[in-house]
């Protein structure tokens, strides 16, 4: 489960779209995961509920599901997807095969079509718009989870949402009848500005299940069996990607599969975390109809393994057009080391404000990546105390750099003016 499992450590098909109105006001048109003859079954009370509302114009096709931008930046009260999420769907790194994260997903499709012999399905053009029951209620996260906080996801509306990771299409997937099948796409989280967090990325989620024929000659139980043949499925891709490196399991807890399980691998003198995966939750396979049997599922992250096997120090990068960085990858060449081609300065400016209840980090970097966008380096808390009356104050270090140029005082200082500016009237906060 792709990245449900950070979930738990902090969840659309193209083939058909129903479009529904109702009172006149348009409806989103959601990428619906079911056949012409599913979708008819709906009920309208159902549909009119959940409040999706059909584009009105073809600019962007997602998953064969034509969107346009108000179809995402709505003016709704529970909207928070900025234009610059916005400017990133349909982008879809991981369909480039001459991009590092295409790479990537072709080493591992390559290392599951040599063992596996073409048995798992793979999908990698799925909508990444799903209703708030795909991202998080089909694969239980619970309903209190941080994670369905809008501090934390990206709401379209109430029902909706930018997925926080490709185990929102699992359900769907599983009753739709595959049994072995490959998730990859674009996943989209409000999170902090540093060198490895940026608020979209990419996932890979790969699901596996048995039935009692598969385990009742080993002697062994279904979730003993399964939960062998993961792990050694997993450490099968973890030397086809890495080498013959030392590895080790750790027990963890995600609410989705028990028992659960992070792989690591000692690369470059140091212990890395390369996935989570573990055995799914009964209940949903039961949900799926498939009662009697049991699965395994496992999620990555391609950002994280990439920029360990590409030797890329800064997660930006992968969204640079620069050819001077594109020019350096070509299709199958897994693990070609990054050549930088120039450091240019940082500028650092400091904003300081009293801050109210309803502050949080993740807002202020929304702010700032909505001024600065990728000029945004690196948004860091230095400073921080309570006077005698009860007020807190933050200091935050913004760091401006470019992957490509020099920045001017001119333009560094209009961004910082603007973050102020910004940050005072969007937050709520007093500038100090």
């Amino acid at each position: 489960m792709a990245t449900a499992f950070s979930f738990a450590q902090t969840i659309l098909f193209s083939k058909t779209s129903l479009s529904i109105r109702t009172n006149g006001l348009r409806s989103f048109s959601f990428c619906l995961p079911f056949s012409s003859s599913s979708a008819a079954s709906l009920s309208s009370d159902k549909l009119q509920s959940k409040k999706w509302r059909q584009p009105v114009a073809s600019v962007l096709e997602l998953g064969g599901v034509k969107i346009a931008k108000d179809d995402v930046l709505r003016d709704d009260p529970t909207n928070n997807v900025p234009d610059t999420i916005f400017a990133k769907l349909g982008m879809q790194l991981h369909r480039r095969d001459q991009h590092p994260i295409g790479i990537l997903k072709n080493a591992i499709y390559e290392y599951f079509d040599t063992n596996y012999s073409n048995q798992f399905d793979k999908f990698d053009n799925l909508c990444p718009i799903v209703s708030v029951k795909q991202n998080f209620d089909d694969v239980l996260v619970p309903a209190d989870h941080v994670s369905r906080s809008y501090n934390d996801t990206y709401y379209v509306d109430a029902e909706t949402v930018l997925r926080c990771h490709t185990s929102a299409h699992q359900a769907e997937l599983l009753r739709r009848g595959h049994t072995h099948f490959l998730v990859t796409g674009d996943v989209y989280r409000r999170d902090s500005i540093d060198s490895t967090h940026y608020p979209v990325f990419h996932q890979m989620e790969g699901v596996r299940v048995f039935s009692p024929s598969d385990w009742e000659a080993s002697g062994t139980d279904g979730t003993t069996y399964v939960a062998g043949d993961l792990k050694k499925c997993l450490e099968g891709l973890a030397r086809h990607l890495f080498g013959a490196v030392e590895m080790r399991w750790v027990d963890t807890y995600f609410p989705f599969t028990n028992p659960s399980f992070e792989l690591e691998i000692f690369f470059q003198e140091k212990w890395l975390e390369v996935l989570g995966c573990g055995v799914t939750e009964q209940e949903i396979l039961r949900r799926s109809g498939k009662t009697d049997d049991v699965a395994w599922a496992f999620g990555l992250g391609l950002e994280r393994l990439a920029m360990v096997l590409f030797d890329i120090p800064d997660i930006r990068l992968f969204w640079s057009n620069d050819e001077r960085f594109t020019s350096q990858f070509s299709s199958g060449q897994l693990g070609v080391k990054f050549k930088p081609f120039s450091k240019y300065p940082p500028c650092y400016k400091d904003v300081s404000f009293w801050i109210n209840e309803a502050f949080t980090e993740n807002n202020l970097c929304e702010v700032v990546r909505e001024v600065a966008g990728d000029l945004a380096e690196e948004v860091q808390l230095i400073d921080n105390f309570t006077n005698k009356k009860g007020m807190t104050s933050h200091c935050y270090r913004i760091a401006y750099r470019s992957m490509e140029r020099s920045l001017t005082d001119e333009e560094i200082n209009k961004l910082q003016w603007n973050v102020r500016e910004l940050v005072q009237s969007k937050l709520n906060v007093v500038l100090r």
